[in-house]
């Protein structure tokens, strides 16, 4: 059995943690600085993380492979199903007409303002989307649609990757909250709970911080009451709906009740008429057909409906498989934690990506495309996602090497080393974990329990720096290589992330500060928010 080394490079943990984030430097500088494909940049990540592994750690060759492969397996299934499984269900209502009678009914039902559009469209829609699917889907086919109705690429993606952190520690279904419970053995109800009373400050005041940036102060303050709506009705209902619902609804819930809300809202008042904003007609090429623009809901209708489903009645469950990784389970201990480390692989063949691609077979069969259609609409699909999947196969390759390795706990310990300062850092260890693996779910298995752990040492709350590690996460995956690669799949900005990493880095940044800071005080002055 291996046993982890901490301090490796002279015995000194400072020393010992700026060689174990070599890799993440790399990536980050690849992504942000020398603006390199993510996929480049990933592999270049994963080939320092195993030279400093194998040569410095002490990793053996046999189980550094093993890591990597264990990791690479996981990204694409369950991960990289659903995200191909999703984009399958844009495709299919691209070839239908769907896509284009939603672009439609867009336009017929809402302002001609883009700073309507963007909060509707970009912070509500896309949140739904999120609850569903996750993993990045939401970008790709949000930022679409904002594209098809006159934004330039950059302007849509950048946006879109901002408005996702609202949603995502609840995204897929809770997914990301049960992991959580289950690494940390803490209650996941109590864990949503923390998580709910801090990510809905973050959900009511992303419409204002996005179209802020996006049109300038003065420009936001003309459309405030939308925004009002929005972002109250999505953090009211997230708070409820973590609280006292079903951690598991609660982005579902959350994303219906503001876009209802909000689209409601926008029957009754409308922003007065601002031709800087207006919605460039003549750039959508607008063309109506035969297909109603309600008919553009049906795909979505249809995915929620079936993935509801799906979870509730635990169809994810049939023929579950748990299949211990060879060479690799129970092969490394670790130090930190004075334990063995397990690698099982969760083989679900229903996984969620199943239930999708089940919604798009009767999207399929609703809207009447031919089986031809639906070839195709798969071929696009590969086209559009295989150079994603490498990259995230290659970014959680990488996750889970420093994981097994150990250069994670050192990079843990490191952290810890602040003392009454932790706080603050761990909303950026929870940044750190979704950067590597571009997955909440993924960074709450990767750094979970070791935020407990430091809670133990330093005597802090452990259900609140858990939480935080998923509240942090949040704030990351506007710059992971994966949700960037897959945003970027149904664009003309394929092999340009480090462009799309560049504008939403500050911004990532800044979050996680604020977060950091909101933690810190709930720990030594806001006790009363943090669930027994």
């Amino acid at each position: 059995m291996f046993h982890q080394l901490l301090t490796p490079v002279g015995n000194s943990l400072p020393l010992s943690f700026l060689v174990a984030a070599l890799p993440i430097i790399v990536v980050l500088l690849l992504l942000g600085w020398a603006r390199r494909p993510a996929w480049q940049a990933s592999l270049a990540g994963l080939i320092v993380g195993l030279i400093v592994a194998i040569s410095v750690w002490q990793f053996p060759v046999g189980l550094a492979a093993a890591s990597v492969a264990n990791g690479a397996v996981f990204a694409c299934w369950p991960v990289m199903w659903i995200v191909f499984t999703a984009i399958l269900l844009y495709n299919i209502s691209q070839r239908s007409g769907r896509f284009a009678a939603f672009r439609m009914w867009m336009i017929d039902n809402l302002p001609n303002d883009r700073r309507v559009v963007l909060v509707v469209i970009g912070f509500s829609f896309g949140a739904l989307l999120e609850g569903i699917s996750g993993f990045g889907t939401p970008v790709a086919i949000t930022s679409s649609l904002l594209i098809l109705l006159g934004f330039p690429t950059l302007e849509a993606l950048t946006f879109t990757l901002i408005f996702n952190t609202a949603p995502v520690a609840f995204g897929a279904l809770g997914v990301p909250i049960t992991v959580l419970g289950a690494v940390t053995h803490l209650p996941a109800d109590s864990l949503a709970k923390m998580v709910g009373r801090q990510l809905p400050f973050f959900a009511f005041l992303l419409p204002f911080y996005v179209i802020g940036v996006y049109a300038g102060f003065r420009n936001m303050l003309r459309v405030w009451p939308v925004l009002l709506v929005s972002g109250a009705s999505f953090a009211l209902t997230q708070f409820v709906a973590s609280n006292y619902v079903n951690y598991s609804l609660t982005d579902v819930l959350s994303s219906m009740v503001s876009l209802i809300l909000t689209i409601a809202f926008l029957r009754v008042w409308r922003p007065a008429a601002d031709p800087k904003f207006a919605v460039n007609i003549d750039r959508v090429g607008e063309v109506r057909g035969k297909i109603s623009g309600g008919q553009g809901w049906y795909p979505w209708i249809i995915v929620s409906a079936v993935v509801i489903v799906w979870t509730v009645a635990k169809i994810f469950l049939i023929g579950d498989v748990k299949l211990p990784w060879p060479g690799l389970d129970k092969a490394v201990f670790i130090t930190l934690y004075n334990t063995p480390y397990g690698a099982v692989w969760d083989f679900q063949p229903l996984a969620t990506g199943t239930a999708i691609l089940v919604a798009a077979i009767i999207t399929t069969f609703v809207t009447g495309l031919s089986a031809r259609e639906f070839g195709k609409a798969v071929a696009d699909t590969w086209v559009q996602t295989r150079i994603a999947i490498l990259t995230v196969a290659t970014i959680v390759a990488l996750a889970y090497l420093m994981n097994y390795s150990g250069l994670t706990y050192t990079l843990g310990l490191g952290a810890a080393s602040v003392g009454p300062f932790f706080p603050l850092v761990s909303a950026f260890l929870g940044w750190v974990a979704v950067f590597l693996s571009g997955s909440d779910t993924s960074g709450n298995a990767l750094f979970g329990n070791l935020q407990v752990v430091a809670a133990h040492q330093l005597n802090l709350n452990p259900i609140l720096m858990a939480a935080t590690n998923s509240s942090g996460g949040v704030m990351g995956k506007m710059i992971s290589p994966q949700n960037i690669s897959t945003g970027v799949a149904t664009t003309e900005l394929k092999g340009k992330e480090g462009v799309v990493f560049a504008k939403t880095f500050k911004h990532s940044i800044l979050l996680t500060v604020v977060l950091g800071v909101l933690v810190w005080l709930q720990q030594n002055f806001l006790q009363g928010m943090i669930p027994h």
